[in-house]
């Protein structure tokens, strides 16, 4: 026995329930010539008649009224088990998001640790800086530096201080007169050169400049050779330890500092909780 497609099956209970084609159209988004078609496909895979059509209205014959007493609870149970099973897997997941070059270069290749840790736990990761709207968003949980204010209601925890610091690769400083070297700007933070020079009590000498978007950008110019980059020290660490990159004047605190924040206390969503304290034992580490 052949049994008509689910989606025809569905273009009926809409219609059947709706009580016209036109209106079953608008609910499923598609065109009033699409649900026509596809009724009269299940029509005559079924032998039977399920509308009766008269004056441009649609009225169920006995045999449409036998069909919509299953397919009704049938469609109704079926949204239930996945509305059902959509919750579980929300209970399930932690939304996080992340300033772009800390996700790339300090988040994403400890990702691993936590899932292997917490497999119960699936993270999903947004990239983002800024303010956050967590209502509109359906974010649980940001990184950001506080450069910024957050409102009262948003609950957050400190993480680190920002450290600071100039990067080049090793050969840079010895193979480049002092006049020649280029400093590396990040549109995303004007003013960090500045910044580091008042912390540092360094003279910022003239010389050539090149602006980027990002950081992350701005790092892979400063590995390419092309010049020196302010970064925070977490953007930086493997290239650091790998020896690609050299910090010549060491990192310095600048005021401001990552936080996580929540739009609720972390006590109420043990998933937050679990992740907060990864990310202190991380930064501990």
């Amino acid at each position: 026995m052949h049994i008509p497609s689910l989606t025809a099956f569905r273009y009926f209970d809409t219609a059947a329930q709706a009580g016209s084609f036109v209106q079953a159209a608008h609910l499923l988004h598609v065109t009033h010539g699409a649900v026509s078609r596809q009724i009269r496909a299940l029509e005559e895979s079924l032998g039977v008649e399920l509308f009766e059509r008269r004056n441009r209205a649609v009225f169920l014959t006995p045999a449409g009224r036998q069909l919509l007493h299953v397919t009704a609870p049938m469609f109704e149970r079926l949204e239930d088990v996945v509305h059902q099973l959509q919750q579980t897997q929300r209970e399930h997941a932690l939304t996080v998001s992340c300033e772009p070059t800390i996700a790339m270069k300090w988040l994403i290749p400890r990702l691993g640790d936590f899932h292997a840790s917490h497999p119960n736990i699936t993270v999903h990761l947004m990239t983002a800086g800024g303010p956050v709207n967590f209502s509109k968003t359906g974010i649980d949980l940001a990184i950001r530096r506080d450069d910024f204010h957050w409102a009262d209601s948003v609950f957050g925890l400190k993480l680190c201080d920002e450290m600071i610091g100039p990067v080049c690769r090793p050969d840079y400083l010895r193979n480049t007169e002092a006049s020649q070297q280029v400093r590396l700007h990040s549109s995303s933070r004007p003013k960090a050169w500045a910044t580091w020079a008042r912390l540092t009590g360094q003279a910022l000498r003239q010389g050539s400049k090149l602006e980027l978007e990002h950081f992350y950008l701005c790092i892979q110019a400063a590995l390419s050779g092309q010049g020196i980059s302010i970064v925070s020290k977490l953007m930086v660490g493997e290239e650091l330890r790998s020896g690609q990159l050299v910090a010549p004047h060491g990192f310095s605190k600048d005021g401001s500092a990552y936080y996580l924040l929540s739009p609720q206390s972390l006590d109420q969503n043990p998933r937050a909780q679990t992740f907060a304290d990864w990310l202190g034992d991380q930064l501990a580490g």
